[in-house]
């Protein structure tokens, strides 16, 4: 895992360091098996991409209790229960899962969500070049 990525899980609280490592550790197995995959810090947060488009990340959010958010750029198009828009009423298709604690991550979930994000993709990449307007990817 990126040094940077590893810096970031290491600057969290106890139970937050839990949550970031184990989102981590299933992401990046997840991406490890995908060409064109990387991962990095972007605007500060830890993100994930498939040939340069945002696919998922996590922070630390101040509201909401202090819990970690697990965000998927393509999440509303997932249509599953368990991830809510982020934010809500807007064009874009993000959605997210909140978490306070490591045992509340559905390991069953996020395998489907992160199959999900690789096979639903909305063009982030070039949204700006595109005045803000997405495309749907594949």
């Amino acid at each position: 895992m990126n040094k940077d990525i590893k810096a970031y899980n290491a600057d969290q609280s106890a139970g937050d360091k839990r949550i970031c490592a184990a989102l981590a550790k299933a992401i990046d197995a997840h991406f490890a098996k995908i060409a064109g995959a990387e991962h990095k810090i972007w605007h500060a947060h830890p993100v994930w991409f498939l040939d340069g488009n945002p696919i998922v990340g996590y922070h630390k959010l101040k509201g909401k209790g202090g819990c970690i958010r697990l965000m998927f750029w393509s999440g509303k198009s997932f249509d599953e229960p368990g991830l809510s828009p982020v934010p809500p009423d807007t064009k874009f298709k993000t959605a997210a899962a909140h978490f306070t604690a490591a045992d509340q991550i559905p390991a069953k979930d996020l395998r489907r969500w992160l199959a999900k994000s690789v096979e639903i993709q909305w063009d982030y990449k070039n949204v700006v070049k595109r005045k803000g307007k997405l495309l749907r990817l594949k």
